[in-house]
């Protein structure tokens, strides 16, 4: 069976660690330890030049699934992203110093890829008693453009977006934060139903 593609971020400014790496790496690990597909991790460096020259050729490997992670620094909650819009910002440069090249990420895609996965995945976080949402709007940076990128991939793909892990110890208002095995867990576990997705041929998208 071809493997699962779990892809996570390197740091970018104001995150010198970038924690959906460390999780696409955990997640990779507890898929290696189920009884489900294997895995191939990917920690994309956070620049738009990223999604040409290493997110495309990997899913041009025709993987099984893809699960992306990031983080979203001022979400207090798992999100899960319903889809990825057609857009981009030019106020926000990468971690290279570099904005989106256009405002339109593709001129010939359409407006929204959509994950139909998205709810699915959302009932096994909760089932893990990680406090989640879904969300219509994965934002105008490289979150948003790499999703969009891989929604177009002949797959399943899901975007998760997990919150920042706290810096200090001091009581942080708001859910706390849930430990990265619990989020590990639950991920793989949506991993693998995207693969089977696959294999029974359901719908991408």
């Amino acid at each position: 069976m071809r493997p699962v593609l779990v892809t996570g971020f390197g740091p970018f400014p104001g995150m010198p660690a970038n924690p959906s790496a460390a999780l696409a790496r955990a997640v990779g690990a507890a898929l290696r330890r189920r009884a489900g597909p294997e895995a191939r991790v990917l920690v994309l460096r956070t620049a738009y030049a990223a999604i040409p020259g290493t997110l495309r050729p990997a899913l041009a490997e025709t993987p099984a699934a893809v699960l992306m992670l990031g983080v979203a620094t001022r979400a207090r909650r798992v999100r899960v992203e319903v889809c990825a819009r057609n857009r981009a910002s030019r106020l926000l440069p990468d971690a290279a110093g570099r904005p989106a090249a256009r405002l339109d990420l593709d001129p010939r895609g359409p407006p929204a890829r959509r994950s139909p996965a998205a709810a699915e995945a959302l009932a096994v976080l909760r089932r893990h008693g990680l406090d989640a949402r879904l969300s219509n709007d994965a934002g105008r940076y490289l979150c948003n453009a790499s999703y969009y990128a891989a929604l177009a991939a002949p797959c399943p793909v899901l975007f998760v977006h997990i919150p920042p892990v706290p810096r200090t110890r001091r009581p942080v208002r708001g859910p706390a934060k849930p430990a990265l095995s619990a989020q590990a867990a639950a991920l793989a576990e949506i991993a693998g139903r995207l693969a089977r997705r696959a294999r029974r041929g359901t719908p991408a998208r």
